[in-house]
């Protein structure tokens, strides 16, 4: 199958981990941010994590160097838009997009401006190619709980006008679901939808709680309910839809090999998956590659990526218009 002529769908993708490099420059020589270089190949290598990470926080440091130059309207719309662009030309029909509101407020924009300044990205990206997309709010777990019903009350304004879900991310810790109930219950009595980043590294029982105490709806990435009978029983039987993200797990050692990679097996056995990129730049890769990986690991029929490819219209937190859209798209 040519899988770069096949639309796609895409659940789990981080705005600050898909910026252009070229872009890094052009903003950072624009807005006076130092970087640790200008040229492009010296500065990818600062951005793609390598295959060989030692764990989920190596990855994450190639975070903060993104972040510089993500603290303008100007600069959020443009990098909003050009990653709805670059996933337009590989026929992704609908992109959710997630970033934290709080990591661009360090020169003094509000969580609403940054947020507004994303939707306003995605919306010109939406006039000008054959794409619809909404955005998901993510709350840092490295950060205190009061800042997530921060971003839960800020982002209210924006539920059915671009945002529609909330996330919990960032370095994982085993229990961290208990200490952010609050805030996500809160969230979805405003109407936000839930998915929640767990069982990214050895943890399997976070799945299960963010199932059972927070009432996650998808999960990002989920690998480990494999290690965890439990989780893999629930996230099974309440069909709970896992984000899946094939590359960045090998380098943040959720899995050592592509081979090893769980995705094939839950989806024979009936759980819901989708393929993703997590983080376009700092995981070097597209859907179109992600999905080429996992059909030269395991051999995909057009059925599985059909069911892969509904599985996601189906668990999208689009308005059912938007779905009905995506699937006449197949």
């Amino acid at each position: 199958m040519n899988f770069l002529a096949m639309p796609k769908i895409e659940l789990h993708c981080h705005l600050d981990g898909s910026v252009r490099v070229e872009t890094i420059i052009d903003i950072a020589r624009k807005e006076g941010i130092p970087l640790p270089s200008f040229d492009k190949n010296e500065l990818q290598k600062e951005l793609i994590a390598p295959l060989e990470c030692d764990s989920l926080d190596e990855y994450l440091k190639r975070f903060s160097l993104p972040n510089l130059v993500m603290q303008s309207k100007d600069s959020l719309r443009r990098i909003t838009f050009e990653l709805f662009k670059d996933a337009a030309t590989e026929n992704v029909k609908y992109l959710e997009v997630r970033f934290a509101p709080l990591l661009h407020t360090v020169k003094g924009l509000g969580v609403e401006e940054v947020i507004q300044s994303v939707i306003e990205g995605m919306r010109e990206a939406e006039n000008c190619y054959e794409i619809k997309g909404n955005i998901i709010l993510s709350c840092m777990r490295t950060m205190s709980v009061e800042s997530a019903f921060e971003v839960v009350e800020k982002g209210k304004k924006f539920l059915g006008k671009g945002a529609a879900a909330i996330d919990l991310c960032a370095s994982e810790e085993e229990g961290f679901c208990k200490r952010f109930v609050e805030p996500i219950l809160l969230a979805k009595e405003y109407g936000y939808r839930v998915t929640i980043h767990a069982g990214e590294t050895g943890i399997g029982k976070n799945v299960l709680e963010a199932v059972e105490l927070l009432g996650a709806e998808r999960i990002g990435h989920g690998v480990f309910i494999k290690d965890c009978a439990e989780a893999y029983k629930i996230v099974k039987e309440r069909q709970v839809v896992l984000e899946m993200c094939p590359t960045s797990n090998v380098q943040t050692k959720a899995v050592h090999q592509y081979a090893e990679h769980p995705i094939y097996k839950f989806h024979q056995d009936g759980i819901k998956v989708t393929i993703n990129t997590d983080n376009r730049t700092v995981s070097d890769t597209t859907m179109a590659k992600e999905i080429n990986l996992v059909n030269k690991e395991f051999n995909l029929s057009e059925e599985d990526y059909r069911q892969m490819y509904v599985n996601g219209v189906e668990a999208s937190f689009a308005d059912q218009e938007t779905k009905e859209w995506c699937l006449a798209q197949y």
